[in-house]
């Protein structure tokens, strides 16, 4: 299993700046992955496209940009253009986003998310391989070749949970990226929806990366309280209220990985063992020296 670092969300300083920097730590030290959310802040596919010129190693993904706001020719013609600043590092990680962001922040329809994503796929999968797309759907009807020169494929990851999205990301894409969801349901929902869709498409075995809180504490409790109060939202929201409720979970804490060398240890073996290829940790600081102690910790396991 690859071991990642989430930035982006609450990251420190908040700037290019801070991020390069933080970049460049994570590779020196041989992490393999950063993935970065994109929310309300910095434009994630802009920020590691100028991220991508200053590493040379890392891996560079989103997680995750929303679909309903960006037109799939669009989003596909930014992305081949961070592959290039990334030289082949760049992974686009998408999603629906939440019916509160779609449409009552930003005033589009969330209608028929499932059949947005399929037709959304059928324009953007051929043109992030240097193809064509020629789609005639029922929300998009596209005819578009893109030539962006120093561009390698685009690897794509969707934003999966229900069963529908798992056929489309197992069919279309190169894998999910998950937040919110714990081990149970990815060894008993996820992993085999994903793999069978996968599979039934001729596909190669896609990736499965899960997003996680996780700290090195002697404080489990207090830091699971923390984590309850700060990400208490997205135990309402539908979609990760769903995973939740796979996992026999009343909320984000619940599934957060939090405690001693031991716990950390257990926790990281089960996701192994339940077919994640790749953590994507982040890290809550639930108290001084909390982040350093448990980038060190991650560090010693790769």
């Amino acid at each position: 299993m690859r071991i990642g670092l989430m930035s982006g969300a609450t990251e420190r300083g908040g700037t290019i700046d801070a991020l390069i920097a933080r970049a460049k730590d994570l590779e020196s030290r041989g992490f393999q992955s950063l993935w970065m959310a994109n929310i309300f802040g910095l434009d994630a596919i802009t920020a590691l496209a100028i991220v991508g010129r200053e590493t040379e190693r890392i891996e560079l993904g989103t997680a995750v940009v929303p679909t309903f706001p960006r037109h799939p020719v669009a989003i596909a013609q930014q992305s081949l253009t961070a592959q290039a600043a990334c030289r082949g590092r760049f992974v686009l990680g998408i999603g629906l986003s939440h019916q509160l962001v779609i449409e009552d922040i930003l005033g589009l329809s969330y209608d028929k998310p499932a059949r947005h994503m399929r037709e959304y796929m059928a324009v953007l999968e051929p043109l992030l391989a240097g193809k064509s797309a020629k789609v005639g759907g029922d929300q998009y009807n596209v005819n578009a070749t893109l030539d962006v020169h120093g561009a390698s494929t685009v690897p794509v990851l969707i934003a999966a949970l229900g069963d529908h999205m798992l056929n489309i990301a197992g069919r279309s894409s190169d894998g999910t990226i998950l937040w919110m969801t714990g081990p149970n349901t990815i060894e008993s929902h996820i992993a085999p929806k994903l793999n069978a869709a996968a599979t039934a498409a001729g596909r190669a075995q896609p990736r499965i990366v899960a997003g996680l809180p996780i700290v090195l504490t002697n404080d489990p409790d207090g830091a699971r309280e923390k984590i309850a109060k700060s990400m208490g939202i997205y135990g309402k929201l539908p979609s990760y209220r769903a995973m939740l409720d796979k996992e026999g979970a009343a909320g984000p804490a619940d599934i957060a990985i939090a405690g001693d060398e031991k716990v950390l240890d257990a926790a990281l073996d089960r996701l192994r063992d339940v077919g994640v290829t790749d953590l994507d940790a982040s890290i809550y600081s639930v108290d001084e020296g909390a982040d350093e102690r448990t980038l060190a910790y991650l560090e010693s396991k790769l």
